[in-house]
Order: structure tokens, then C-alpha cells, then sequence
């Protein structure tokens, strides 16, 4: 199991709007067949491993990280090709999250007369698809919150200046996580004070180029902004309110760019909507790399799935040096939001710290 996770994550932002799935076929002891699902629309993660196994395949254990498909796609169900195979058992990560699916895979292998066995490696296999378990359950984009700040946990200083904070090796890290991401959402302040391009570095393998998303509620944004300018490295939609003027919306819709009109919330685009509006798309996966406004407002409506903070070897310090989030904040520590499955890792000279918040 532990090799057919590897093999999925050879296709980490390749396969949407379908789960990341890898399977390893093994007879007496030895491995005979493995493969991974590449692309949505191509063969599944099973098809390429019995494949490879051919022959070799009949009496042998089947490990997929996914229950495998019950339904007819774009591509047949495997629960079909699996018993022609010969295969006798298989051992799955965990079931499909999808409730209109969950189950029916694993039902139509025991019909066969195929030996089952559930749950192996469960928590990496979840893990794996934390994004396609969340869209495929709420219609929503799974949004990762990254930022950058001191060891302090500020995010710039009290003169505004935040480049770079982090070291070499975290900006490339989050240039692979951009590549893997749908999306990537930034507020107006971002764009007016850092500038940035929102894009991958070239050579970053990826399923295509993230959509670019800013909330601008009143349209702010210079209209010789990089995210706006051409050539457009990427595609670009801005979220607005109907506060914004319309003569600019339609001076940016003649540029190419998407421009669409959000209910208001406390006088910004309702963060909520705009999930709704992504969700739609097919956006599975959303990489928020917000300052601290914005960040807090995603984590008030209780949006942000899970945290990525880079911590620098630095003090910066000072009343004024804004933190990683704003507003009111809590009042009480008994209010305060717990985060689970934390994880710290060395990134050149930074540490990274992934959790996840747990919402009451």
C-alpha cells in the first residue's frame, strides 16, 4: 500500500476532477504489476497494474489506495475488469467518499466471489484525496491556507516590506504547490501591494495552468496589475460586488478578463459564494495565499480546511508588523480554534508547519 500511495502522488494535480489512485498487483510474495491514474478520461490506477501483470494477475492480491469504480465513466467499471482478470483479493485504502458510490465497488467484488479487505493505510489514503473527499461530498473547493512570517509570526514589518520572508527553498515548494493547485486566491491588498503574477515556475509538472483568482469587492485593481497583464500566463477572474463601477468591469471583460458580480458580505464578496461559484467550475483544490484580512475572513466563515505556515529563522517584531491573521480575533482562549494532525518539517532554513483547524 505503501507504494501504490507513491504512485498516486506521481499524478498530484493532473487528475481532476478525479481522485489521485494507485494500485500494485502481488502474487506469491512478489510484485507483478503496478500503475497509477495519470489523467481524468484515461485508464484508472487498476487497468494500468493488471496490464503489467497480465497473466500473472489470476490468483494474485490486488492493493488500490481507492475502492475501486462501480459505474460507468468515461472509461468502464473497474469492478468488471478486476474478477476477468483472475485476481482473488483486494485490499483497499479506503472507500470511495463519493456517498452516491461509497460501498457499491467493494459489493460487486464480494459477488464475484472476490475476498475484501478495507481500511489498510487508511489515514495516508484519506490524506491523499483530502480535496476530492471534500468536493465530491460538499461541491466546495478544498482550500489550503499558506503563509510566510518571522518566528514572531509576523508577516511583514511595520513598513509594509514582506520580500522575502522565507527562504529559496520554501518559495519553490510553493511553486510546486501552486502547480498542483486548480486555483489560487489572493484579496486586492495583495495585489496592490506585493504584485504578484500568481503563477507556477516553468517545468513544474501540473494537469494546467491554476486559475487566478482576486476578491476585489470595489474593483480597485490597477488596471497594469501582473495579474492582468498581457500575455496572460494564466487564466484570471476577479470577484467584485455590484458596488464596483461597471464601465471598469467591461473594460476588463474587453482584455479577456473574467469579471463576475457576488453578494456582499459585511461590505466584501462573500467568501462563501465564491466557493460556490469555484466549486461549479470543478475547482477540487484552492491554494489561498491571502493576507492577514482576508485569511481571517475565510477562517470566520469556517472555510479553511488546512494550514501550511512557513516559519523563518527571523524576529521582526514591532506594534505596527501585521500578523498572519487580523480582525477582532477571540476574546476568550476557550473560544480559540484547536488544529489536529500537525506536522513539522525542516524546508531549507525555514520550518514548515501543516495542521488542520477543528471547528466547533
Amino acid at each position: 500500500m505503501d507504494l501504490a500511495l507513491r504512485l498516486a502522488r506521481r499524478a498530484d494535480g493532473m487528475t481532476n476532477p478525479n481522485p489521485r489512485v494507485g494500485a500494485v498487483v502481488v502474487r506469491a510474495g512478489r510484485i507483478v504489476g503496478k500503475g497509477y491514474h495519470r489523467r481524468a478520461g484515461t485508464p484508472h490506477a487498476e487497468i494500468h497494474a493488471l496490464k503489467e501483470a497480465g497473466k500473472k494477475a489470476r490468483g494474485a492480491t490486488l492493493y488500490v489506495t481507492l475502492e475501486p469504480c462501480a459505474h460507468q465513466g468515461r472509461t468502464g467499471p473497474c469492478t468488471e475488469t478486476i474478477p476477468a482478470a483472475g485476481i482473488r483479493r483486494v485490499v483497499a485504502g479506503m472507500r470511495d467518499p463519493n456517498p452516491l458510490v461509497s460501498g457499491r465497488g467493494l459489493a460487486r467484488l464480494r459477488k464475484h466471489g472476490i475476498r475484501i479487505e478495507s481500511g489498510v493505510q487508511e489515514k495516508a489514503c484519506r490524506s491523499l484525496n483530502e480535496d476530492y473527499a471534500k468536493f465530491i461530498t460538499t461541491g466546495l473547493p478544498f482550500v489550503t491556507f499558506k503563509a510566510a512570517a518571522s518566528l514572531d509570526g509576523r508577516v511583514a514589518t511595520g513598513t509594509g516590506e514582506s520580500r522575502w520572508i522565507s527562504g529559496e527553498a520554501s518559495r519553490r515548494l510553493v511553486h510546486r504547490l501552486r502547480a498542483k493547485s486548480d486555483a489560487i486566491l489572493v484579496g486586492i491588498g495583495t495585489i496592490r501591494k506585493d504584485d504578484p503574477e500568481l503563477t507556477s515556475r516553468p517545468g513544474q509538472k501540473t494537469g494546467g495552468k491554476p486559475l487566478r483568482v482576486v476578491m476585489d469587492s470595489r474593483l480597485r485593481i490597477p488596471l497594469n496589475a501582473r495579474v492582468l497583464g498581457p500575455p496572460l500566463s494564466a487564466p484570471t477572474l476577479i470577484a467584485t460586488t455590484k458596488k464596483s463601477p461597471p464601465g471598469k468591469r467591461e473594460l476588463l471583460r474587453r482584455r479577456g478578463i473574467e469579471v463576475i458580480v457576488l453578494p456582499e458580505k459585511q461590505g466584501k464578496v462573500d467568501p462563501r459564494a465564491l466557493l460556490r461559484v469555484l466549486g461549479k467550475r470543478g475547482v477540487m483544490s484552492l491554494l489561498l495565499e491571502s493576507g492577514p484580512e482576508l485569511a481571517s475572513a475565510f477562517l470566520r466563515e469556517k472555510l479553511i480546511d488546512k494550514f501550511l505556515i512557513f516559519l523563518a529563522p527571523k524576529l521582526i517584531g514591532g506594534k505596527l508588523a501585521p500578523g498572519i491573521l487580523a480582525g477582532a480575533g477571540i476574546a476568550s482562549l476557550k473560544a480559540a480554534i484547536p488544529v489536529r494532525d500537525r506536522k513539522i518539517q525542516v524546508v531549507g532554513e525555514d520550518l514548515l508547519i501543516t495542521a488542520y483547524p477543528v471547528y466547533s
